[in-house]
């Protein structure tokens, strides 16, 4: 609403303005306060890991996360599961069958998991609950004698994929479309022939990955990693029927080097990480990311090994058993981020997964170490826009 004084010109009423200069000004004070607390989080202020360790000191190489609901496996039939973003843990292990190491999780809801365990013959098996781990029943055994399971990805909980190391020559990659109940290989032929030395690793459940599934993006997308005097990437655009294979800029000059983990952006963009298990600390190049159809080495500060990685938004965190490193940007640039006192060598984990911007990382003897970017309970934006007014007023 608008007047006009004397000489004609339009003006407004001096309660209108008043009131207009008051929210203005609480509108532009907050948006400062809200770009301010932004860039300290990413910046200055950055959220503190929040410490466990859980009981007979586990190596944990699996990881999931769906909400609140965390998961971590590992060694000795291990399972723990938390329902409240991990304030408190309890423990889901398999009571029964042959001893393993379980070494991936795949997380379809906060009560059905499928955990994959590694090892010779039969000891690489998969589990399932539907339950949240009050009970697990054997889904599938591996039957061959030189058979070993590395890795499992699902697109949903019918449709997945399975990588174990090489029979007859090439790696076996498995699907199933019901749920891991029953698995086929992929014929020999659909893979490229393995390099001299190649070898896969079982190191954080993430040697083995798959793209999200859309209306727009029908694709099923996969990539495997590999090592062994080589670091490699094999990528299948429909749902692991065919495989291309990619060499990779990172470090590769022993057997024990190459491609340990897999990762995507929220804009799917690949990476690979690795490095060399016997030389964990090592300056060499550890991660790389495809683009303009090649793998280009990125710099991440060339902090030794990393085994995995996860990215919420445009945050992405690396791991390795000595350190950990960060990005804003969605992978482009990177710092260390420590997740232990100063001094502490093995200050990172095995592991990482996340959802809904919480990171669960997870590790040697036992350790889980949570690092959140969620946002803080919205009365607490009120309560500092009922200060602002009421300083103006």
């Amino acid at each position: 609403m608008t007047i006009c004084n004397a000489n004609n010109k339009k003006t407004m009423p001096s309660n209108f303005l008043k009131y207009f200069i008051k929210n203005k000004i609480i509108a532009l004070t907050l948006s400062s306060f809200l770009t301010s607390h932004v860039v300290a989080t990413t910046m200055a202020e950055m959220p503190q890991w929040q410490l466990t360790q859980l009981p007979n000191k586990t190596s944990l190489r699996g990881s999931a996360v769906i909400g609140d609901s965390l998961w971590v496996s590992g060694s000795n039939n291990s399972v723990f599961v938390s329902q409240d973003a991990g304030k408190t843990w309890q423990d889901k292990s398999v009571k029964h069958g042959v001893k393993t190491d379980f070494r991936d999780i795949a997380l379809f809801d906060k009560n059905t998991a499928i955990v994959m365990g590694v090892g010779s013959a039969e000891q690489s098996m998969l589990y399932k609950t539907t339950n949240g781990g009050e009970s697990w029943q054997l889904l599938y055994q591996n039957q061959d004698k030189t058979g070993f399971f590395d890795s499992i990805a699902f697109w949903n909980e019918q449709h997945g994929l399975l990588l174990g190391d090489p029979i007859d020559g090439f790696y076996v990659v498995k699907i199933t479309k019901d749920g891991g109940k029953t698995w086929r290989r992929i014929a020999k032929n659909k893979l490229p022939k393995m390099l001299d030395k190649e070898a896969a690793f079982a190191a954080s459940g993430n040697t083995l990955i798959v793209g999200k599934l859309s209306a727009v993006n029908k694709q099923g997308k996969a990539w495997l990693t590999t090592g062994g005097f080589s670091a490699s990437v094999y990528h299948s655009n429909d749902f692991g029927e065919n495989w291309q294979r990619s060499d990779a800029p990172i470090y590769n000059e022993t057997q024990t080097a190459g491609g340990y983990g897999l990762a995507l952006n929220i804009k799917e963009q690949a990476f690979v990480l690795g490095g060399d298990y016997l030389q964990r600390p090592k300056k060499y190049a550890n991660l790389a990311t495809y683009h303009s159809g090649l793998w280009h080495k990125v710099n991440a500060g060339e902090n030794g090994l990393r085994t995995a990685m996860n990215c919420q938004e445009s945050i992405c965190l690396m791991t390795g058993k000595t350190g950990n490193d960060i990005s804003f940007n969605h992978g482009k640039t990177w710092t260390a981020f420590s997740s232990a006192k100063q001094g502490d060598s093995d200050n990172g984990f095995y592991t990482i997964a996340g959802d809904n911007m919480l990171f669960l990382a997870a590790g040697a003897n036992g350790a889980i170490g949570i690092l959140s970017f969620r946002p803080k309970p919205k009365k607490k934006f009120k309560d500092v826009f009922s200060r602002l007014k009421k300083n103006i007023q």
